[in-house]
């Protein structure tokens, strides 16, 4: 069992930053795959962004991302984290943390094992 705590939500204008943290605990950290999710209002829960458990690969939903996000850990720490610059009105969303043994592509929500209870970002135009 893998429990996932995000952090680092919260109101931002338009073209700021935020950096989002997970914090794991349970099972080694490091020998899973680590991913982050995002569900707006209305919408279905999205792929944004994964690391492999070595942190040696990494994978983005380049529709989403574009360049703008990036997805690191620190396996010491347990910890993943989501750096978000030129932030969008459109990112505003609930931020969700997840973990998998194994990687399945496409990635997606029902791939994923372990998740977080989420942090919302809210971006003001």
């Amino acid at each position: 069992q893998v429990q996932l705590v995000e952090s680092g939500g919260g109101l931002v204008q338009a073209g700021g930053s935020l950096r989002l943290s997970c914090a794991a605990s349970g099972r080694t950290f490091s020998t899973y795959l680590m991913g982050w999710f995002r569900q707006a209002p209305g919408k279905e829960r999205e792929f944004v962004a994964a690391i492999s458990w070595s942190g040696g690969s990494t994978y983005y939903a380049d529709s989403v991302v574009k360049g703008r996000f990036t997805i690191t850990r620190d396996n010491a720490k347990s910890t993943v984290y989501l750096r978000m610059n030129s932030l969008k009105p459109e990112d505003t969303a609930v931020y969700y943390c997840s973990a998998a043994m194994t990687l399945k592509f496409p990635l997606s929500p029902a791939g994923m094992e372990y998740w977080g209870k989420g942090t919302l970002v809210t971006v003001s135009s």
